[in-house]
């Protein structure tokens, strides 16, 4: 009973949030307005995570891992600390559910993107090894689990709040928009690091140079943070929580009721996660180190990349409402198997091979990639699909994405680029067998009863 009055007395911003709710109740907030502040959070999302995985390549292996033998081990090092974050995440999710129970959304988001703003930022001051030793790298990793553990708390649910405000016959293209965060906080963190690499000299960058961009990912979370909050105290967020649409439940209940789901909905979405970092961090890491090429003029190959992927991405949306979200996923899954086969010769077939992986790459991933978020809400019933959704994401990403620099480098250096295409191919056959077995992706984000 005491710890019931302590709950219920402390600090929350729920009633704040429902204050603001009660003098906008006179101005609702459109579809478009939520499809902004949904793409500018995922933008920072995504950005924060580019603008480490970059420098797991470029920066890393030189400042903090100098004493491995070889550049190839220093990058392998580098992204076995890229991957504690995935590790990271579920255990923020679980946190910062019970934090959103107690204390409000509000409280869960500002929380949640300070730490993830700050443990970001807080790279950018970081010594290297010939300074403070082997607490570089434990300063490193911690920084890396700060990221993991705030993104978990950064899950806001207003994916699902724009899905539910979609109209029935553009479902499909309305689960695509949060996606488009990805590419946008790519390219950013690409065009950064690359007018870095190009206008500086090798030790202007590595002393400096490379510690801009993690300033301005601070700055990104605070405009996305107020970007976000804004919604979160809009009239339809609020009708939204009371019709417990997206309410924070318990995580063992979740799994009680929808463990099932959520397995399913870890795996259709692998084939995209799969090849996210194969087309984004592996690459470069790549060409960089067996492909003769510079950092620079590569990093705007990619972005040129990125700019394919947006344009696919939109249209999975379309596709996604005349065929059905299903079988959009299905042909992505089977057009990434094929690509499983071409994708180590054109890496090892020079610059104009190499960029013709990066455009292909970037292409298929969005087609694949633009209803990966719908595939994982689409499975729960509206009591659990906010919890539901957070923590089916949490897996899939670490099942699929999380290990993908450090298994794909790992291999292909040890026994020849052609292992990339088995692991490409894995995480297709993964998705096509879950999106076999479910039942439930045709009837796109229509909240089950």
């Amino acid at each position: 009973m005491a710890e019931a009055t302590i709950l219920t007395t402390g600090p929350s911003s729920s009633a704040l949030e429902r204050d603001a709710r009660h003098i906008h109740d006179d101005k609702p907030i459109s579809a478009g307005n939520i499809a902004i502040g949904v793409v500018i959070g995922r933008t920072s999302e995504f950005f924060d995570f580019f603008v480490f995985g970059l420098g797991c390549v470029l920066v890393f292996p030189r400042l903090v891992f100098p004493f491995a033998p070889d550049p190839i081990t220093a990058t392998l090092y580098s992204f076995a600390i890229f991957s504690l974050a995935f590790l990271a995440r579920p255990v923020g999710s679980f946190v910062f559910m019970w934090i959103d129970r107690t204390f409000g959304r509000g409280t869960k988001l500002t929380t949640a993107l300070l730490i993830l703003g700050g443990s970001t930022a807080s790279i950018a001051f970081l010594p290297g090894y010939e300074t403070i030793g082997m607490w570089s790298v434990a300063l490193l990793a911690l920084f890396r689990l700060g990221q993991g553990f705030a993104l978990g708390g950064a899950w806001d649910g207003l994916a699902s709040l724009l899905a539910m405000n979609a109209p029935p016959n553009r479902r499909g293209f309305y689960a695509m928009i949060p996606q488009l965060g990805a590419p946008v906080g790519f390219a950013l963190a690409s065009i950064l690091f690359g007018y870095f690499v190009v206008n500086l000299s090798d030790a202007d960058f590595l002393e400096w140079g490379w510690r801009f961009p993690f300033f301005v990912a601070f700055a990104i979370n605070v405009v996305a943070l107020f970007a976000r909050l804004r919604i979160v105290a809009s009239h339809e967020f609020g009708t939204a929580m009371e019709n417990h649409e997206l309410e924070a439940k318990p995580i063992t209940d979740v799994l009680r009721v929808h463990g099932f789901d959520i397995v399913i909905g870890a795996f259709a979405p692998l084939a995209s996660f799969a090849m996210f970092h194969l087309v984004t961090i592996f690459p470069l890491s790549w060409v960089t180190l067996h492909g003769g090429q510079s950092a620079g003029p590569f990093l705007f190959v990619q972005v040129l990349g990125a700019l394919c992927g947006f344009a696919t991405i939109m249209l999975s949306g379309f596709l996604a409402d005349r065929i059905g979200r299903r079988r959009q996923l299905l042909i992505g899954a089977f057009i990434i198997a094929v690509f499983s086969f071409t994708a180590p010769f054109l890496l090892n077939a020079g610059g104009a091979g190499q960029a013709a992986f990066i455009i292909l790459g970037f292409a298929i991933l969005g087609l694949s990639f633009g209803q990966a978020s719908g595939s994982v809400s689409s499975r729960f019933s509206k009591g659990y699909r906010y919890t539901g959704s957070a923590l089916t994401s949490d897996l899939a990403w670490l099942i699929g994405a999380g290990f993908a620099p450090l298994v794909a480098l790992g291999l292909a250096s040890n026994f020849g680029i052609i292992f990339i295409g088995g692991y490409l191919i894995s995480g297709a056959i993964c998705t096509i067998l879950a999106l076999l077995l479910s039942s439930t992706l045709d009837t796109v984000d229509v909240p089950a009863k």
